[in-house]
């Protein structure tokens, strides 16, 4: 069985057809799914999914490019948004100065306060960054030391000295499809070196379709391919990458139960 850790089942090129594709998923391997939210418009629709499919799971959150758009968003609101039980991770949140869509001081006053929560509920953070490894960890040092947290680095693409000192700091990684592209030789070695029990797979479909299905809109099934491929990289079998990435979310997301 594999996990597809992040993915949008609400967002155009899924939720078109979101059944088909969760029926697709399901015969390729995949037995669970994080759906994940990115500003709280969406919480309602990403949790109502969840609700009704059984091996899917959400998440509450605001992504870094929707930060302007929620400068006034509550803890207790947020808190609250955790209580449901199909909810059993918080974000996507972070940092990105790629784009700069949001003030980078609204981005940083959301993803800690994001912590708080996660710190509070024992829920994992799912982190998005991008362009912004310093300021990036510069927070989790800093949030760490006031105590500790779930955490993990979505879609990882950073450097493999960033990557190293956030397994430091007890972080997971995820892998995306990124790490099947032609280019991507740095990011393929930084996932060689990825401790075993800290390593998760994930499509963020519906981008970043892995090799062979580039130019489509990406699916939950071709986590399979991305694990499969992360497994020729380790040199492992694709069996054992599955058992192990899955034993980690199950570890990492506790609230879901596997």
């Amino acid at each position: 069985m594999l996990v597809d850790s992040h993915c949008h089942l609400e967002y155009k090129g899924i939720v078109e057809d979101q059944q088909g594709v969760l029926t697709r998923a399901r015969a390729a391997g995949v037995g669970a799914f994080l759906n994940i939210s990115t500003k709280q418009s969406e919480w309602q629709q990403v949790v109502a999914t969840a609700t009704r499919e059984s091996d899917v799971f959400a998440s509450v959150g605001i992504h870094p490019h929707e930060a302007n758009g929620h400068e006034d968003l509550g803890r207790s609101t947020l808190l609250a948004a955790t209580e449901n039980p199909k909810v059993i991770g918080i974000g996507e949140t972070g940092l990105d100065y790629y784009y700069e869509h949001s003030d980078r001081n609204t981005q940083a006053k959301l993803f800690r306060m994001h912590i708080e929560v996660a710190r509070e509920t024992g829920l994992p953070i799912i982190i998005h960054t991008r362009d912004a490894e310093d300021d990036t960890f510069e927070i989790l040092n800093d949030e760490m030391e006031k105590g500790a947290f779930p955490a993990l680095i979505h879609c990882f693409t950073a450097s493999a000295d960033f990557g190293r000192k956030v397994l430091d700091l007890g972080l997971t990684i995820s892998l995306s499809g990124i790490v099947t592209f032609k280019n991507a030789k740095d990011l393929q070695e930084a996932a060689k070196q990825v401790p075993e029990d800290r390593l998760l797979v994930e499509t963020d479909s519906p981008f970043l379709a892995p090799v062979p299905h580039r130019g489509r809109p990406c699916e939950p099934a071709y986590v399979a391919d991305t694990a499969r491929f992360v497994a020729a990289l380790r040199e492992t079998d694709c069996e054992g990458l599955a058992e192990q990435t899955t034993a980690n979310f199950a570890r990492l997301f506790d609230k879901a139960a596997l």
